[in-house]
């Protein structure tokens, strides 16, 4: 996987857990992925919007949300400078100034908010040496003053609530087991399409990048594996079909080239005089030329 395409599925994963996170918000916030900022090809990673102003977020890493949320998130592989908090927040400013009319994103209505799994330590630093503050309010996430006008945090994934953020942190490249297992029984219990798709994503990502945990659970845990064969029985059946069209395509045109090759030989016509005497399409005679 390209390191392209690795960031896309992080993120993908991410946006995905997001959702899950604020599940017992659901139908009352707005989930905008890689929103484009502008015409230019400049999109953050999650933009969430509260549709009721008057919503009271009681979750610990969205009790800072206001109505509109910008929110980054790093990948284990990505870095976190100053620059990278400074550009987030940017995002933020930059959402509001390109509003549809005057004021249409207020700014006491506006707060910045970075995901990652392990602390960010030279940036904390960083930070302090700026003159800002750094408060752990809950477990996890953190408050940064002093350095913007709007309200901006940021959430180590790592260390969240593990009642209450299973979500998050499996997606990690060093997810636990008592996380990962918590998470397989509550995905297990999806029934909406969003939610269990939302839950493919955050899984798919979870095991890729913890190989070694998922298949140690599998050996030691039968209701796990077969949790998880429940969750993916949809690709699973898909990938199936693709193995069985593929076998019956393999199998057609094994035949079909015998088919071409007896007509070669009985009536001595060359490939192409005896493909066409076969009905077989232009394209597909390519294709069957090379397997002569």
């Amino acid at each position: 996987m390209t390191d392209k395409a690795e960031r896309l599925s992080w993120h993908s994963g991410f946006c995905g857990a997001m959702e899950l996170e604020f599940l017992k918000y659901k139908g009352l916030l707005d989930f905008n992925r890689e929103f484009p900022l502008s015409k230019e090809p400049l999109r953050v990673d999650l933009l969430m919007i509260k549709k009721q102003k008057d919503i009271v977020i009681d979750i610990d890493i969205g009790r800072l949300f206001r109505t509109y949320n910008i929110i980054e998130y790093k990948s284990p592989k990505d870095g976190l400078t100053i620059d990278d908090y400074i550009k987030t927040v940017g995002y933020a400013y930059l959402y509001k100034g390109l509003g549809a009319t005057v004021d249409a994103v207020p700014l006491s209505e506006l707060t910045a908010t970075i995901v990652r799994d392990t602390e960010p330590t030279e940036l904390f630093k960083k930070i302090k040496s700026e003159g800002g503050s750094i408060e752990e309010k809950y477990p996890g996430v953190y408050y940064i003053t002093g350095v913007v006008a709007i309200p901006t945090q940021f959430i180590l994934t790592s260390s969240l609530s593990k009642d209450f953020h299973t979500c998050l942190r499996v997606l990690s490249n060093k997810a636990g087991k008592e996380d990962i297992e918590h998470f397989i029984r509550m995905a297990s219990e999806f029934t909406e399409p969003i939610d269990k798709q939302n839950a493919d994503a955050v899984m798919n990502i979870s095991i890729n990048a913890n190989k070694e945990v998922y298949n140690k659970i599998r050996e030691e845990n039968p209701f796990m594996c077969q949790a998880l064969r429940e969750l993916f029985k949809d690709e699973i059946q898909e990938e199936i079909q693709t193995a069985v069209h593929e076998a019956e395509t393999r199998a057609t045109d094994k035949s079909r080239v015998t088919d071409i090759k007896n007509l070669m030989k009985k009536l001595g016509l060359d490939a192409k005089a005896a493909m066409e005497a076969l009905s077989i399409s232009a394209a597909d005679q390519r294709r069957y030329l090379a397997m002569l």
